[in-house]
């Protein structure tokens, strides 16, 4: 009897899987002009996005702080840029419905970089509640500059599967440029002038990603706007799909766990005989090993199909953090980090292709971005979550992060199984 009520769920997840593959081979067709100019239009639009949006937080908390502003107001600042990414989906949903999406994200990237210039210019001669607006305003579309132009890369690629994952790396490779260039930027710029004009830099950069977009190919919605769910439905959908529930979860603890390293870093170098400064070593270490984990999916794509592929991956991640935590040594810490940034970037290729190959076409933009939101909101948790644990041991925050590692995983490999 259980056996013929659970059959219409799993007939009824085959039609889904059927009907996505479907569109993903009309996709695939229009895709076809995703040549290797396409790819270069859109790793230079995507980097310039995301290193405003890795920038843009450095720039308000050093504008603030060397303005005489208490660290309470900074932090607060700092915070109505990022926690509005969480109410991303909410306006994910326009990616789906517009007629031509590079819209949507080229306003996106006016309207973010808009936004912070004029937060920056009216710093000085308002109250804060007035740049704090300004600032929620270019957090919520800071979204659509993450996982809103991944969503444009399935038909960029190409339609073969070597050609999409070798893009993904590309992809990969973008968040961690952006990442390390816009806060170094930022830092830079605030050196030889002020953190002022460091921030208008970083706005100035979105202008420019819109301008990119505008030059990607033109890809036609999968559906008409009627038909595309709207984003509480998109989230139960994601919750009831295996394939998407095990890539939200997965990415949700992954991304909280990696989050308690650069704060490891900086609390366990008296330990190692180091200055605190070496704890910028072990961070770089980090951002290189993502580097080179970016390459080589890009020089040798992920073949393995993505669903299990993360699940091993992440257990690869939760080993790495063991690792660090009980390396004695700076140089073995040094490897130990940097092999973590690598299998980081692994898993977050994985991530990027199980988005692409098992969203429905009619919610693709939705999926990108519900789950790059929920994954920035679990880094900042993680970030908080291994500052409150960091004593009186150290080494307890990454710890407890493998720990929930290796529960994630088991609790993939059984939720495949049941499905």
């Amino acid at each position: 009897m259980a056996q013929d009520e659970s059959a219409p769920t799993r007939d009824e997840s085959a039609g889904r899987v059927a009907v996505g593959l479907a569109g993903r081979s009309r996709n695939a067709g229009t895709g076809q002009r995703g040549t290797s100019d396409g790819l270069a239009r859109y790793v230079l639009a995507a980097t310039l996005a995301r290193t405003a949006d890795g920038g843009a937080v450095v720039a308000i908390v050093l504008l603030a702080t060397t303005s005489g502003a208490s660290g309470w107001l900074a932090g607060i600042l700092g915070a109505c840029i990022t926690a509005p990414h969480l109410f991303g989906p909410l306006v994910a949903r326009s990616l789906d419905t517009a007629k031509d999406g590079r819209t949507v994200i080229a306003w996106a990237c006016v309207v973010h970089g808009a936004t912070l210039a004029a937060a920056v210019l009216l710093f000085r001669v308002t109250p804060p509640l007035v740049p704090g607006l300004f600032l929620i305003a270019s957090g919520l579309v800071g979204p659509l500059l993450t996982g809103g132009i991944s969503s444009r890369l399935a038909a960029i690629a190409g339609p073969e599967r070597n050609s999409q994952r070798r893009a993904q790396g590309w992809d990969v490779a973008t968040y961690g440029i952006g990442g390390t260039i816009g806060p170094s930027l930022v830092a830079a710029v605030s050196a030889w002038a002020n953190p002022a004009a460091a921030a208008l830099i970083i706005a100035g950069s979105t202008f420019a990603a819109a301008a990119v977009i505008r030059l990607l190919p033109c890809t036609p919605p999968a559906t008409v706007a009627p038909e595309v769910p709207r984003p509480g439905r998109t989230l139960l959908m994601m919750i009831s799909y295996g394939p998407l529930r095990r890539t939200l979860y997965m990415t949700v603890v992954v991304a909280l766990t990696v989050a308690a390293l650069p704060i490891t870093a900086v609390a366990s170098t008296p330990e190692m005989g180091v200055a605190p400064a070496a704890a910028g070593i072990l961070t770089a270490a980090y951002g290189l090993g993502g580097l080179l984990g970016s390459a080589g999916v890009m020089i040798r794509p992920l073949r393995t199909d993505a669903d299990p592929l993360m699940t091993w991956l992440a257990a690869a991640v939760g080993v790495a953090l063991c690792g660090a935590a009980v390396a004695g040594t700076f140089p073995t810490a040094v490897a130990a980090f940097a092999c973590a940034g690598v299998l980081n970037s692994y898993f977050f290729a994985s991530t990027l292709a199980a988005r692409s190959e098992y969203a429905p076409p009619a919610a693709r933009g939705q999926v990108f971005v519900w789950i790059g939101a929920l994954k920035i909101t679990a880094g900042s948790a993680g970030t908080a979550l291994a500052g409150a644990l960091i004593a009186p041991v150290t080494q307890v925050p990454l710890y407890l992060a493998s720990g929930l590692l290796v529960l994630a995983v088991v609790m993939s490999v059984v939720d495949r199984h049941n499905d």
